[in-house]
């Protein structure tokens, strides 16, 4: 269906579903909660549509923040802020949970200040969330659960949104711990990891005026080693993988810094859940971490003895079979 008979269609079910009542978005400043909060200003009008926003301090990119106001700003809604970093500690101690993080933080944050007002989202077939079926359930409501990223697009283009990126990924942006591969055990020092190195790396990709649609830092290993695997794509030309390699092993918390440049395997410890479970390792290996990877990655999965480890992680990594013994750029750090 065309956009122009998307819109008028999507704001009446928001009336329709709303009763023309009050609501609430949850609302990330990215295309998704950006076209729900417009096409709910259109339905409902600007006073009836609250924006909330779970920020997660120190795993915020610096200018997601920025994008965040800016898109408040440009749909001309109120917006309040909500912190939600040391919740972070609690969900991800066990190992890396995204899922739990949406349903827990970004969305049970949201509606515990909603007070009853149904809380919009942008959950769409695009994502894990949209998968799930449900337009209205336990208080959410999904207005784009049936349309797919393209869609969306032309529908924001439509309404005459322009929804900047962070540059992180052509894909979902936003939050710097989905790069923590292993148990956030330590905030000061596997948080703070995976927090320094990305924003370097952004800052030093802008620096060069480097066009890569892929920039980010990977901090696997062991819990007591930081180890960083850097993704770049387009693959950096030689000097500027020097300079972030130089830059990167300048970051006290980071113990080895690697450029990704060819096929890897990483070694995963799974924790019983997801040991015994094959379409939860499918699913982490090509949904969660492939498509952040520059490369393509196998993974050798390994049942872990850890009780407190409730999901994953990746303790090492190693050149696939086939590809060269040293994995391209990689420098280990002293």
């Amino acid at each position: 269906m065309a956009a122009e008979n998307l819109i008028p269609t999507i704001v009446d079910e928001i009336r329709s579903v709303t009763d023309g009542g009050r609501v609430v978005v949850a609302f990330s400043g990215g295309l998704d909660s950006t076209t729900v909060a417009a096409l709910a200003k259109q339905a409902l009008g600007r006073d009836h549509v609250w924006l909330v926003t779970v920020n997660m301090g120190l795993y915020n990119y610096r200018r997601g923040n920025q994008i965040v106001l800016e898109m408040a700003e440009q749909l001309e809604l109120e917006q309040k802020c909500l912190l939600g970093q040391y919740a972070q500690h609690r969900v991800q101690a066990t190992g890396p949970a995204c899922n739990r993080c949406t349903r827990e933080i970004k969305l049970g944050m949201v509606k515990a200040v909603a007070r009853g007002r149904l809380v919009l989202t942008g959950a769409n077939r695009s994502d894990t969330w949209g998968k799930l079926g449900l337009k209205v359930c336990n208080g959410y409501y999904a207005p784009l659960l049936d349309l797919d990223k393209p869609q969306i697009r032309t529908i924001a283009t439509a309404l005459g949104l322009v929804v900047p990126k962070i540059g992180e990924s052509p894909g979902r942006e936003g939050c710097k711990l989905k790069h923590l591969l292993k148990p956030l055990a330590s905030p000061e020092y596997h948080g703070r990891a995976v927090a320094d190195a990305n924003e370097l790396l952004l800052a030093l990709v802008k620096e060069a005026q480097f066009p890569a649609e892929l920039a980010n830092v990977k901090i696997i290993g062991p819990l007591s080693r930081n180890v960083a695997l850097v993704n770049l794509r387009p693959a950096a030309p030689p000097d500027l993988a020097e300079r972030i390699t130089a830059a990167l092993r300048g970051l006290p918390v980071l113990d080895e810094v690697y450029m990704v440049d060819r096929p890897i395997t990483l070694i995963v410890k799974a924790g019983p859940a997801v040991a015994g479970d094959p379409h939860a390792r499918y699913w982490l290996q090509h949904g969660r971490m492939q498509p952040d990877f520059s490369v393509p990655i196998e993974v050798d999965w390994r049942p872990s003895t850890n009780a407190r480890l409730h999901t994953f992680h990746v303790v090492d990594f190693r050149p696939t079979q086939g590809a060269e013994e040293q994995v391209g750029g990689g420098v280990r750090v002293p």
